[in-house]
């Protein structure tokens, strides 16, 4: 009785003990078949996934892939606030190797560029170009959308930032990228980008930093 007690007090010591992501995954382990047809009750399902996942952090965040060959993303997010980051890599990094029907992805990746409909403001992608410049040892970012007002900057300023995200994805974005401003006009001499040519120009604005 006495050896029986001990082991039923050490399994809840070494529960209470456990990191709040090996927490989460083991929750998600037991969910899973539920999480993957997530499509058959979203609302209750992303309900307690985000409930879940904030208990690793409060500023977490997740999206989901299509499925594709009986295999699905989810991809792991700090929602652009660059402090949740190590909460990210940390969450990453405790996933188990046999979620086979999963492609865990830290931080949302780039995609190709699509419409944004924010607080009421509407832009379409291929309205919008951007200039780059260095900015210390990071690249400075203008984007040019035609439409922008300074009475709804601060709308825009967030369309901005969805924007890039896209474009470059959320890690460079927060961690690569220095100023971000919007205008509605080309700057002066600016060389300048549409959407799909931003990611390689960028990224060939970072090689020639890193090589100087």
């Amino acid at each position: 009785m006495k050896i029986f007690i001990a082991s039923i007090l050490s399994f809840l010591s070494l529960t209470a003990c456990a990191a709040p992501e090996e927490k989460f995954w083991k929750w998600f382990q037991e969910n899973e078949a539920t999480i993957f047809d997530f499509e058959k009750d979203q609302e209750k399902i992303f309900d307690r996934l985000a409930t879940e996942m904030q208990k690793v952090n409060p500023s977490l965040t997740f999206e989901f892939g299509p499925k594709v060959n009986n295999k699905r993303e989810f991809i792991i997010s700090a929602d652009g606030i660059k402090e949740a980051f190590p909460k990210v890599e940390s969450l990453y990094s405790a996933a188990p190797t046999n979620l086979t029907k999963w492609v865990i992805i830290k931080y949302r990746p780039r995609r190709e560029p699509f419409d944004i409909e924010y607080s009421g403001v509407s832009v379409k992608a291929e309205s919008v170009k951007a200039s780059l410049e260095r900015n210390g040892n990071k690249i400075g970012i203008t984007l040019i959308i035609p439409s922008f007002v300074e009475e709804k900057s601060k709308v825009y300023t967030g369309i901005a930032y969805l924007i890039l995200d896209q474009a470059l994805g959320e890690y460079d974005v927060e961690m690569k990228v220095g100023y971000i401003e919007v205008k509605s006009t080309v700057p002066s001499k600016a060389k300048v980008y549409s959407l799909q040519e931003l990611p390689s120009a960028f990224d060939s604005a970072l090689r020639q930093l890193t090589s100087r």
